[in-house]
């Protein structure tokens, strides 16, 4: 099955890369151009750049998935995986988990909607927040998707459950919706994350969360094709948009609460579960896997918030923002987030798998990593002669 996992990277890159081209072409004859914001936006000038790629994304990880839904429901699957054991053995439970699939194209489906909405005309930030809000409550209750099931025990912890997850979905949402402030930055960071999390998705047999995760990432690759500054001086020729940084922030966030499963029976995906055998510390490798989106969103809503400002209103405090005034190039900066990413995405894989004391050296390992970055911000101002001090 990792074998199929490296196959559906493929696939997503194969869509994500003629979608992504055709979606710029759309944008730039119908002038579907980079827009100047909200009012009170701080953002920098308007560049001629198709803000449409989120197309790309969107039908990268969605069409896929819907020609695999179509086939098992028709049961045209079947009878292609006759001679294919290791793929025919997971089909029962894909079929048993249609209605959950359906439902997160559907979430999908609605928030990439509301993001070209808002790219064409925007719609204020608590507008986009309650569709978050609707669609992140919906898709949790209807597929009991929830972190900390145990709570169900006590009074009120069905309720609490649900909530602490819908809070943690609109929190990743939207730290991938902020990082999407640079050339190349939210997807490829998306990407890294997405990495870390199918690595242990595949640890954990957890194949229809991996499978998904492998669309992404293809997808992703195939976007980052037009949006990464390959060359100094040449931007991206295409952007995601809100309509590719709500569905990848959307997706990795409820697919690492599907992965994050702790306990003595299967997981939710039918799967063996991510945490069986697993101590509690499993359930914390969401966190350690998306630790640099979540401190950029943390950092940049704390700066906002001391200023005064609406911590949805964007500006050019964030994290990459910060690192080129210190003096590295657009390109640089993306490129010292990647590898930032990466190394807390490598420490989270074999989070679930360790004894306490090597949960606590990751925890260690990744709280270094964070303080070494916001010693670097804050202490590093620049003098009056522009030199570092």
């Amino acid at each position: 099955m990792p074998a199929l996992c490296a196959l559906l990277v493929l696939v997503g890159l194969v869509v994500a890369v003629p979608a992504t081209w055709a979606a710029r072409a759309i944008g730039r004859r119908l002038n579907a151009l980079d827009a100047p914001g909200v009012a009170g936006q701080v953002k920098e000038a308007p560049r001629r750049v198709p803000n449409t790629g989120g197309i790309g994304i969107f039908l990268g990880v969605a069409l896929p998935i819907v020609v695999v839904l179509a086939a098992v429901n028709s049961g045209l699957a079947v009878r292609f995986a006759a001679d294919f054991p290791a793929i025919a053995e997971h089909l029962p439970g894909l079929a048993a988990r249609s209605a959950d699939a359906f439902v997160l194209l559907g979430s999908l489906f609605v928030l990439h909607a509301v993001g070209l909405l808002d790219d064409r005309r925007p719609l204020g930030p608590f507008s986009k927040l309650g569709a978050m809000v609707l669609v992140s409550a919906a898709a949790v209750y209807m597929t009991d998707t929830r972190l900390l099931t145990m709570l169900d025990t006590y009074p009120g912890g069905f309720g609490l459950s649900v909530a602490l997850t819908v809070l943690w979905i609109i929190v990743i949402t939207n730290a991938f919706n902020f990082l999407d402030n640079m050339d190349g930055l939210s997807a490829g960071v998306a990407a890294i994350c997405a990495s870390a999390l199918l690595a242990a998705a595949i640890v954990a047999e957890q194949w229809f969360v991996g499978a998904a995760l492998a669309l992404l990432i293809g997808a992703l690759l195939g976007f980052l094709i037009f949006n990464f500054p390959w060359r100094v001086g040449r931007g991206a020729s295409v952007f995601m948009g809100d309509g590719g940084a709500l569905v990848i922030g959307f997706l990795l966030a409820f697919l690492s609460v599907r992965i994050t499963w702790v306990g003595t029976v299967s997981g939710p995906d039918g799967g063996v579960a991510a945490g069986v055998g697993a101590p509690a510390w499993g359930v914390l490798m969401p966190i350690i896997a998306l630790a640099v989106p979540l401190y950029d969103f943390a950092s940049v809503t704390i700066i906002r918030l001391a200023q005064g400002r609406s911590p949805f209103v964007g500006d050019l405090q964030h994290f990459s923002h910060r690192l080129v005034k210190h003096g590295l190039t657009r390109r640089a900066a993306v490129l010292v987030i990647y590898g930032c990413t990466a190394v807390t995405g490598i420490g989270a894989i074999s989070l679930p798998k360790l004894a306490w004391w090597q949960a606590a050296l990751v925890g260690v390992q990744t709280l270094i990593v964070l303080m070494v970055i916001a010693l670097y911000e804050w202490a590093r101002t620049p003098g009056a002669n522009g030199d570092a001090r």
